[in-house]
């Protein structure tokens, strides 16, 4: 047998032979060495994705050999990837012995905006296959017409909500007979938003026998459920990978009601914080409520809420992740609120103590009427099931996510606060909560969950505590701020019920204004356009222009760093201009300069003598 030889020709020893070994075994594999197809291996490389995630390195090669896999990997660690390249080997690999059309694999994933995510990154990674593979996507804003059409085609791979894809499989619109991949992306929220019927109708209708790929972000009794209801016997890959939380510095502040809507104001206003920010409220009102109390001073931000058709809430993300917008405000109304005990958290009983106290609520009459958290949940999920916010989204570049309205519970709370510090990147958490001696004493900000603050903080350190995280209080001098108290309440006042409710209207003439379905009928109907625009183009709250501009008399003697003595923030809001600062604005028009700071107005004043 021949030795290896060394660098000089000579032959080497077999303690070179060994260390050669286990530097290569030490080297990080790359895509190329998980055997897939050189069209798929042009695609990751046009991504920029220079070495698998773990889930990706442990996950693919299992499915490719026909394994069932059941992978619990943290948020943003590649799980999307993970199963879809398995996918598409299998198919390539197919397609070079057989020319057969039919839909070969099926993703379920627990919202609409997954739907569009998903499929963005299948048409990213078969951008070199784009001819052999067939993609599609069922969502809400397709009508039965138009799934028929999508479908009749025979895609390889469709993408869908557990209720679109039944809904097509009883109509006999999507064919399952020959499907070979069954896939559940986020599987423990899928349960949790309603589908147990459609699941089980899924699973009785597609093959025995099929590939089947569960993902999800925590292993929980759902879980379990679905592993029953589909796996054989799957691989379970528990993946422990460095905590992504531990970049996230995570502050609570302890204020009255209205001193949210106070401290958000300065926060954001005099870029304490900056960088681009998720704002989590609890409900679709509390949306439209701090986003109209925000045009008061001429801060930009847009809306994320299960009111909103699915075009305009995947216009939005895009719109954030592009930089258009660099506050996104975005109400968690089917925030998971049922089993708590999973392996971060495994006091359930105590976690929603407080919450099943208040299912039931005696009225005046004495009478009982469910008004709690629960119900209002239940009550609002009614609005859009396939809406979720928490999970799943792919917001880029999070560098703040603010708890506006504190989560119902220590699980949502770490779900939100997975929305920054992704990719080794750094991220803040800024939670507002409500003490009991403050609560219901400004009615008008007030809202129920409120109530129960105190108890669910307890539950979030007490978490946080066990994955050696620290919630710390962020230190606001509440004294220096009281000067803008005035300017909240003013605000505020301008932002009425019925402001909230015209709002809500605007958006939903906008979005008749950008539909498709619509286009037809404006065009031959162009003065009922006409008067759409005019109602869209109305401001549903007061206009205060003076609120626009903090006056240097209201701040502090000592400046912003007496309001907040520790300077928290990463990318700011705004490009650093160099030391002059701002420049203001000039318009020219008809030969003459306005906005211009040095022009007077009482100078260029001329009357003229009457002559006699």
């Amino acid at each position: 047998m021949k030795r290896k030889l060394d660098e000089n020709n000579e032959p080497a020893s077999a303690a070179d032979v060994k260390a050669s070994s286990e530097s290569a075994e030490a080297t990080p594999p790359t895509f190329a060495h998980l055997g897939l197809d050189s069209r798929l291996l042009q695609a990751t490389a046009r991504q920029n994705w220079q070495t698998p995630t773990l889930v990706q390195i442990k996950a693919i090669p299992l499915a490719i050999d026909g394994c069932d896999v059941l992978a619990k990997a943290k948020t943003g660690s590649g799980k999307t990837a993970a199963y879809i390249l398995p996918i598409l080997q299998a198919i390539l690999k197919r397609k070079q012995t057989s020319s057969d059309a039919f839909t070969a694999a099926l993703i379920l994933v627990p919202t609409n905006e997954l739907v569009t995510q998903v499929s963005k990154v299948l048409d990213t990674l078969t951008s070199f296959c784009s001819r052999e593979i067939k993609v599609s996507k069922l969502s809400d804003k397709l009508s039965d017409a138009a799934q028929r059409a999508v479908l009749s085609d025979s895609p390889d791979i469709v993408v869908a909500t557990p209720a679109r894809a039944w809904h097509n499989i009883k109509n006999s619109t999507m064919s399952v007979e020959k499907l070979t991949h069954l896939v559940l992306d986020e599987a423990d929220l899928v349960l949790s938003y309603g589908y147990d019927e459609d699941l089980q109708n899924v699973a009785s209708s597609v093959p025995k026998g099929l590939q089947t790929t569960l993902m999800s972000a925590t292993l929980t009794s759902e879980v379990d459920t679905l592993k029953g209801l589909f796996c054989r016997n799957p691989t379970v890959l528990n993946l422990e990978e460095p905590e992504e939380n531990k970049t996230v510095s995570q502050y609570v502040v302890k204020c009255g009601e209205d001193e949210k809507f106070l401290l958000i104001y300065c926060m954001i206003k005099l870029e304490l914080v900056k960088g681009k920010a998720i704002i989590f409220v609890s409900d679709v009102d509390r949306c439209y409520r701090l986003k109209l109390f925000f045009e008061q001073f001429g801060i930009r931000s847009c809306l994320l809420n299960s009111e909103l058709p699915v075009n305009c809430r995947i216009h939005a993300v895009e719109e954030f992740n592009r930089g258009v917008y660099n506050i996104i405000i975005a109400s968690d109304e089917n925030e998971v609120i049922g089993d708590e005990k999973d392996e971060t958290d495994p006091d359930k009983e105590t976690e929603n103590a407080g919450l099943e106290k208040a299912d039931e609520i005696p009225d005046n009459n004495g009478d009982k009427k469910v008004t709690s958290t629960r119900a209002k949940k239940r009550k609002s999920a009614r609005r859009d099931k396939n809406y979720g916010v928490s999970r799943g989204i792919d917001f880029m570049n999070v560098a703040v996510v603010i708890n506006f309205d504190l989560p119902l519970t220590s699980r949502s709370y770490l779900h939100r606060i997975g929305r920054t510090a992704r990719a080794g990147q750094t991220g803040m958490a800024l939670s507002f909560v409500v003490p009991q001696d403050k609560f219901r004493k400004h009615m008008p900000t007030s809202i129920e969950t409120a109530e129960n603050d105190e108890k669910v903080l307890g539950k979030i350190i007490k978490q946080q505590a066990k994955r050696g995280q620290e919630v710390k209080p962020y230190s606001f001098d509440m004294n220096a701020v009281e000067a803008f108290r005035y300017r909240m309440n003013d605000a505020l006042r301008a932002v009425t019920k019925v402001s909230i409710r015209e709002a809500r209207l605007r958006e939903l003439k906008q979005e008749l204004l950008k539909s498709e379905s619509l286009k037809r009928h404006f065009e031959e109907n162009p003065l009922e356009v006409r008067h759409l625009r005019h109602d869209v183009e109305l401001r549903t709250a007061r206009s205060q222009p003076h609120l626009r501009h903090v006056p240097d008399y209201l701040l502090p003697k000592d400046g912003k760093k007496a309001i907040t003595p520790t300077d928290v923030g990463f990318v700011p809001f705004k490009k650093v201009l160099d030391g002059k600062g701002r420049k203001g604005r000039i318009f020219k028009s008809k030969g003459k300069r306005f906005g211009s700071r040095k022009s007077d107005p009482l100078k260029s004043f001329k009357a003229r003598s009457k002559k006699k």
